[in-house]
């Protein structure tokens, strides 16, 4: 049983290889409870890493511990307690989502009576009790995602590992299958890592975020620390700026420029110590060179600018 401020998983240090090219390089972050999302390109070695976490693989270097277990040595024991849900649909077309789903159960440990009574009760909690009899097959590409999140979840997972849960889901199917992520994560107390291309995805339900590219972590935490209120301002001037923006600068500010519009924020020891301070700083250097103001607002940051950033 881990502790409560224990990390579900951690990685220290990753390189894995395929051909001598790194799929993953140097890769280090933790992860807590909640749902996190792993960020990243395609390519950028999102489903490697779950591969790891799963123990199908091992790192060429580095260290790895899912639930306090290394799953280099432990591999069969972090499956059994881990739910995993693949990208691909290429599972047997002909199966019946129930069957398949109870089986998954069985793979984990779950005597066949309990499994056939966990696969019924997964299927409805995702919305497919009606439809758990029809084949895989058979369904549409939403169903299919639903019924991976069944067996992902039926065995009561300690950690579920989700990749790419809304490849090929229409706007109206995607916000139906984060809310249901959202919603079965929440009800059952389940730790979810959630791999995403989709900055959007991961902003909306995610309590963190691991950014990945190139192999490599670039930044990672919580989402409350990578996004928000970064302390300073967004204005946007009905004039020419040139001369509030060197008032500003004079007195310390950060200034960044685009047209008429203007970030500012604190630079140094000799700024302003909070929000309110600022706001007055810019104030007076709108009355003092005569500038127009047409919004004057906190600056926020999403998870989109800190890609950016990072890709720079």
């Amino acid at each position: 049983m881990l502790e409560e401020d224990t990390p579900i998983v951690t990685a220290t240090g990753v390189v894995k290889r395929y051909g001598g090219r790194p799929a993953l390089d140097g890769a280090t972050f933790a992860v807590g409870p909640g749902i996190t999302g792993l960020l990243g390109a395609n390519g950028a070695g999102k489903t490697t890493l779950f591969g790891l976490l799963l123990g199908l693989h091992h790192p060429d270097e580095g260290a790895l511990s899912v639930l306090g277990l290394d799953p280099r040595h432990s591999g069969a024991e972090v499956r059994a307690l881990v739910g995993y849900s693949p990208e691909h649909h290429t599972l047997p077309p002909d199966i019946r989502a129930h069957d398949l789903v109870r089986h998954i159960a069985e793979v984990h440990g779950l005597p066949a009576r309990e499994a056939t009574a966990r696969a019924s009760d997964a299927l409805w909690q995702v919305g497919l009790g009606e439809e758990r009899f029809r084949p895989f097959g058979t369904m549409s590409t939403g169903q299919k995602q639903r019924v991976k999140l069944a067996q992902a979840i039926a065995h009561d997972p300690a950690l579920v590992l989700l990749d790419e849960p809304t490849d090929g889901l229409d706007p109206v199917q995607r916000d139906d299958m984060l809310a249901l992520i959202r919603r079965v994560s929440h009800e059952f107390g389940l730790d979810v890592v959630l791999s995403s291309h989709l900055l959007e995805e991961v902003e909306r339900i995610c309590d963190a975020a691991v950014i990945l590219a190139e192999g490599r972590v670039v930044r990672a935490g919580p989402l409350r620390e990578l996004v928000g209120a970064d302390g300073g301002l967004l204005v946007d001037t009905d004039t020419d700026p040139a001369g509030f923006v060197a008032w500003l600068a004079a007195r310390g500010l950060d200034v960044r420029t685009d047209g008429w519009r203007l970030q500012v924020a604190a630079a140094g020891a000799a700024v302003p110590a909070g929000p309110s301070d600022l706001y007055d700083l810019v104030r007076d250097g709108a009355v003092a060179t005569g500038t127009g103001i047409r919004r004057l607002v906190e600056r926020t940051v999403r998870l989109e600018d800190v890609f950016l950033e990072v890709a720079e």
